[in-house]
């Protein structure tokens, strides 16, 4: 088994990162560069940025965060949050960002994905998904920050989107997300064992239990949020229950 990743997430809204639970009662948890100024320090292997209202109030992309994040921390970084075009994605990865992530745009229109592959690589191409349960076994992929059913089956899209280029999957189940419950294993399981590239799991963390419960699932790398936000437990104690569990992880 090769090294899995531990990522802090950070949700980011006028500026702030919040949290919320299932998409809703947010709630502030800082500033977002001295954020990921701690995380790196602490040892986190990636971070990944989300400006969770981008889409929905049609604003441009933190091409400004990117910046100055980048002046900040030493860790690989991804931006996701209204990219909608060739052009949103080169400005935040001229900003510094070493990804971008794409979620309702590259719904609307699939072939911004092979796009951003073409241009970029597909090494800097996230597809997030954000998955609700329709019924025992089966999620539709959601837009516009999980206020919108797509009607896409979210193993057939992460296939599809994997055929058009995106190296990566962020995969949120909506509605486990700031529960504290643990990461849907099921929704994990599905779509890991449909696509060859690396998955994400989000949604859900509460214990350092979970985590494990995840990379066994199938997931290349854990994302986190209210767990490490508001102090509940570090990176390194995230790495160390990791290893317990008997999964290599990069040393803090």
């Amino acid at each position: 088994m090769h090294t899995k990743r531990v990522i802090p997430c950070l949700d980011v809204d006028c500026g702030r990162v919040v949290k919320g639970v299932e998409f809703v009662d947010i709630r502030d948890a800082g500033d977002p560069v001295e954020l990921a100024a701690h995380y790196d320090r602490e040892g986190a292997d990636e971070l990944v940025f989300l400006d969770i209202t981008a889409t929905h109030q049609r604003r441009e992309t933190i091409v400004a965060l990117a910046r100055r994040t980048a002046d900040e921390v030493f860790v690989p970084f991804t931006i996701g949050g209204g990219i909608r075009s060739a052009a949103d994605a080169q400005a935040v990865l001229d900003a510094g960002a070493d990804k971008v992530s794409v979620n309702s745009a590259a719904l609307s229109r699939p072939a911004l994905l092979d796009e951003l592959a073409r241009i970029f690589g597909s090494q800097c191409v996230v597809l997030a998904i954000d998955a609700k349960s329709i019924s025992r076994g089966r999620w539709h992929a959601y837009t516009a920050g999980g206020r919108t059913s797509s009607g896409r089956d979210v193993v057939q899209w992460a296939i599809e989107a994997v055929d058009r280029g995106a190296g990566e999957i962020l995969l949120t189940s909506i509605d486990r997300d700031g529960t504290s419950d643990g990461y849907d294993t099921s929704l994990i399981e599905a779509v890991s064992q449909a696509v060859s590239v690396p998955v994400i799991a989000s949604g859900g963390a509460g214990e350092l239990s979970h985590l494990p419960e995840a990379v066994l699932a199938g997931a290349d790398a854990v994302l986190c949020a209210s767990i490490f936000h508001y102090g509940r437990h570090t990176i390194a104690e995230a790495k160390r229950a990791l290893e317990a569990a008997g999964v290599p992880v990069r040393p803090t």
